[in-house]
């Protein structure tokens, strides 16, 4: 029978991008089981140690505290889902809340890009500005352009109504 592949706590930390600390606090508070250890006393990980630390990444990223995270850890990963519904069921409003974020960050960034836009065009004009005035001294006369942008502007409510419909994909 062929043996499974084992990590020390430095591979399991290259593997997952936790670090090495991180982990050892996860067994300490027992979020993730205890490792096995070699003869030597290193602590040993299997495929399956790797993933779960990948999972409490991935909890993590969302803003899932480590508390709310221990239920989902103690369920097998090969177990159905309907045999814990009111785990699905915060799964689902967790990702829920996690799609409003999102929707409300990209209000905030389109918001900052309408801005860095106005301040770019501001510059552009500026440069307009400098260039008629020399223009000027030398008795010609030039006529200032107008962008698209500034032709279709838009105010920051139409703008943000518009994005919370559909969240821009980047």
């Amino acid at each position: 029978m062929k043996e499974e592949q084992t990590f020390t706590i430095k591979q399991a930390a290259m593997q997952t991008g936790i670090s090495e600390d991180t982990i050892r606090y996860y067994e300490k508070i027992a979020l993730l089981p205890l490792a096995d250890r070699k003869s030597n006393g290193h602590r040993v990980y299997l495929q399956e140690d790797i993933n779960t630390i990948r999972l409490i990444s991935c909890l993590k990223k969302t803003g899932m505290s480590l508390e709310e995270m221990r239920p989902f850890l103690t369920v097998s990963t090969d177990a159905d889902p309907a045999e814990y519904p009111e785990l699905v069921e915060h799964l689902r409003s967790h990702r829920e809340t996690i799609v409003n974020q999102i929707a409300s960050l990209q209000q905030v960034i389109d918001f900052i890009d309408m801005k860095l836009e106005e301040g770019r065009l501001r510059w552009d004009n500026s440069n307009d500005i400098q260039e008629e005035a020399s223009e000027k001294m030398k008795g010609k006369t030039k006529t200032k352009r107008v962008s698209p942008v500034q032709m279709n502007y838009f105010s920051v409510s139409a703008k943000t109504d518009m994005s919370s419909t559909s969240v821009r994909k980047t």
